[in-house]
């Protein structure tokens, strides 16, 4: 029995070649799209969590609140790690540690190289403990502890000694941040970082290094990160509702603590006045969301192609009847001959997927590959089934249900039910693909707006490096120097990275009018006189630090976002209070946004300094880069010897915090077009079975003079409503979902009517000329010819 149906199904295939050809097709791109998005979905889901203690592992977290509303962030107090493993019961181990990214710019060295970058952190002893970093060599409870101690990865071992027996040799590193160069010992040697680590890095150095030189033993500072191991069988929200409070014991009452899982912070890292509102997860759910959009597109393909030709089966499913076949048996059949075209597809997919995925990967900055797995091949098998039994379902209720008289006799007809159904499944395929036209058109406006729009400062031509060596003691006698080199507009210093590094507090502050009770959060930074003027700033209102005023080291810099939340009027001139020290406020810089679009501009600062800065910044002339860039390297190499310079460019940096959106934007305008490409082939299909059925209504239409174009009209316009009726569905549906991506940037275009109007347009034009193909061919047949058809 099955071998006659496996006969059936091949004798099907081939007898309606152009029918098997649009599913084959449309199928295979529906799979190889949703295998495609699986591959990334496990990658991201599956990104932290293959520490041996995940489920025990927690990042502890703040909610400060401030007079603007609640701030969520996951830097701690320095202490607060040992603290809670001291009073909390349920805290089996505690470890603090340093964000990467404040040692990402370091540099080592062996003393007899000229050192190359890497990125490290500052950990505390029981790093190793709670985290799962396998070790090639060193004691993971003695490694971490020692102030001249230092841990490094497989791959910098390799990169510095060209092996991984290093453990007791010794090697320099620095970094902008602290003073002078350290000569540390090689206690252990870690794996590099696993595929789905988040947290990149390439040393380790023990915390007691950063406590000594810093101000983190004060409870009143924040910045490192601090993470738990609860003992098994705790209640983590028991827990987090118990150490709430345990900042205002330390006599800070608006700090609220409370913790998440540690794996969390990759996908859900984003808060919204205290409330968990999302992250990357978003990007997960979207493109999950997409994929089951794609495959449901490609199975509405074969259900309406396989209840268009039903009548010519239906002598077949007649004789099937009366021989004794059951229904059940029929379905069965039907759904066999879905599952082995799925199957076919699914084979096909796979080869797509490794044709495709190269490419895939550099989109998405992946190193995804396909391995076949028990898991995976589970993963096939039921999306195989999934798909071919969704796909077939309808067409073997609707062909296993013939009256067998009725279809001997060749009487079937289309009832309003099923016609009905067709034009609806239609109306869904396309309203899904006009949603994802709407999407792209949306998504590609707000990055070229985010792009395009003046964030309030010049990025164009401004080269930026870290200072190191004689550079860092000496930065006031180089920018002198350096603003000499013919193409250098400008130059200045500042101590941290201009974009979205800027140091946040809370501190001392007070100006006129102040209301004591009120907390409030300002960003703040310290920069050498021309800064302003370097990155092409304005001034709302007096003047910025230049170097015709002398040491401005009594005053102070704001922006107005800092004027509205202090609620003065006149700023320029009045006295603010910063940590028990009288600053006068020298001007206020118009607002710019040194952060992404996601984020509102914040009230913030900048004090004067010519010292102990980490960072400089040139404004090079247009059109002269080259000879500048020469110039400067010329210059640096004399003033710095031993040192190498290595620089980047601001708009690059600018760039870079879109990274997300730009991956999104591209990978929805592929996803789309092969939707609107899939739903394209199953109009094609349905075009084609309904001019053959209506051969003979065109002839007689011909002979009795009507006109192709009126011909091409009356086949077309069937079709017409539909594709409207799902563009009118379409357009509500597309307006709230990218209204709600768009809630995600804090500065976002206005959704104008016209991206619906050309959405809409753009995907009745394509079923216009998709039916119209087929349309004029039907049209153009030979009335004669038409009039002889079955």
């Amino acid at each position: 029995m099955f071998q006659h149906h496996l006969l059936l199904i091949y004798r099907n295939f081939k007898r309606y070649k152009s029918s098997f050809l649009i599913n084959l097709l449309g199928l295979t791109a529906g799979l190889c799209c949703a295998l495609m998005i699986y591959l990334w979905v496990m990658d991201e889901m599956h990104m932290d969590k293959f520490h041996a203690h995940n489920d025990q592992l927690y990042q502890v977290m703040e909610n400060e609140i401030t007079a603007t509303g609640i701030n969520t962030r996951d830097a701690t107090a320095g202490l607060l790690g040992e603290s809670l493993a001291k009073d909390m019961p349920e805290v089996e181990a505690a470890v603090t540690t340093s964000p990467t990214y404040w040692l990402k710019e370091s540099k080592v060295n062996t003393g007899n190289n000229p050192g190359l970058k890497a990125a490290g952190k500052f950990v505390g002893p029981d790093f190793l403990k709670i985290f799962s970093y396998p070790l090639l060599a060193g004691n993971a409870t003695q490694m971490l502890t020692g102030k001249n101690n230092i841990a490094i990865s497989e791959g910098l071992a390799k990169k510095l000694f060209h092996s991984t027996d290093v453990v007791g040799k010794e090697m320099i590193w620095s970094n902008a941040e602290l003073k002078g160069e350290r000569h540390v010992l090689i206690t252990g040697v870690f794996k590099d970082m696993p595929a789905n680590s988040s947290d990149r890095f390439d040393f380790l150095i023990p915390l007691e290094v950063l406590l000594k030189e810093s101000n983190y033993t004060q409870w009143s500072n924040l910045g490192p990160n601090t993470f738990l191991l609860l003992k098994k069988g705790t209640d983590p929200r028991s827990f987090s509702a118990k150490i709430e409070d345990f900042m205002a014991k330390k006599g800070h009452p608006y700090r609220r603590l409370f913790i998440r899982p540690a794996s969390d912070a990759y996908l859900y890292g984003k808060y919204e006045n205290g409330v968990l509102t999302g992250g990357r997860i978003d990007y997960v759910k979207l493109f999950s969301l997409i994929a089951v959009f794609i495959l449901v597109i490609a199975c509405i393909n074969f259900m309406n192609l396989s209840t268009a030709k039903a009548a010519r089966r239906m002598k077949e499913v007649g004789i099937k009847k009366v021989m004794g076949a059951s229904r059940k048996s029929l379905i069965f059949q039907y759904m066999s001959e879905s599952v082995m075209l799925t199957l076919l597809s699914l084979f096909l997919a796979l080869l797509c997927l490794e044709l495709f995925l190269p490419q895939f990967n550099s989109i998405t900055d992946k190193n995804l590959t396909l391995h076949f797995d028990l898991q995976m091949v589970g993963v096939l098998l039921l999306i195989t089934l999934f798909t071919g039994l969704f796909a077939g379902s309808y067409p073997a209720l609707y062909l296993s249900g013939f009256n067998p008289a009725a279809a001997l006799k060749g009487k079937l007809g289309n009832t309003m039910a099923e016609l009905w159904t067709r034009k609806g499944l239609v109306v869904f395929q396309f309203t899904l693909s006009v949603i994802l036209i709407v999407s792209v058109f949306v998504i590609y406006k707000q990055i070229e707006f985010v792009q395009t729009q003046n964030p309030g400062y010049k990025k164009d031509n401004v080269m930026y490096f870290e200072t190191e060596g004689r550079l860092k003691d000496n930065i006031g006698s180089f920018l002198t120097e350096l603003r000499k080199v013919p193409g250098v507009v400008k130059a200045a210093g500042m101590d941290r990275d201009f974009l979205g590094d800027l140091s946040t507090t809370t501190g001392d502050f007070n100006w006129e009018g102040r209301n004591q009770k009120d907390v409030i959060k300002f960003q703040k930074g310290r920069i050498s006189a021309d800064m302003v003027e370097t990155l092409g700033m304005k001034m709302a209102s007096g003047r910025s630090f230049s170097g015709q005023y002398g040491a401005d080291s009594s005053k102070v810099l704001v922006n107005e976002a800092a004027i509205k939340v202090m609620g003065l009027k006149n700023p320029v001139g009045k006295i603010f209070g910063i940590w028990g020290k009288d600053y006068q406020i020298a001007g206020v810089i118009k607002d710019f946004n040194y952060e992404s679009m996601h984020q509102e501009v914040k009230p913030m600062f900048f004090t004067f300094a010519n010292k102990d800065l980490t960072r400089v910044m040139i404004k090079i002339k247009a059109g002269s880069e080259k000879e500048t860039i020469s110039g400067i390297l010329d210059f640096y190499k004399k003033f710095n010897p031993g040192f190498m310079l290595d620089y980047k460019f601001l708009d690059q940096d600018f760039q870079d915090q879109y990274v997300a959106e730009r991956r999104v934007a591209v990978l929805s305008r592929y996803f789309s077009a092969l939707a609107v490409i899939i739903s394209c082939l199953g109009l094609f299909g349905l075009a084609t079975f309904t001019a053959e059925r209506r051969l003979k209504e065109i002839g007689i239409r011909k002979v009795l003079g009507a006109s192709e174009a009126s011909l091409i009209m009356i086949l077309s316009k069937d079709f017409t409503k539909p594709v409207i009726a799902a563009i009118l569905i379409a357009l509500p549906i597309s307006y709230i979902m990218t209204q709600y991506w768009l809630n995600t940037f804090a500065y976002r275009i206005e959704l104008q009517l016209w991206y619906f109007v050309a959405a809409g347009l753009l995907a009745l034009l394509i079923s216009w000329l998709t039916v119209g193909i087929q349309a004029i061919k039907a049209a153009s047949v030979n009335p004669i010819q038409c009039l002889k058809a079955d």
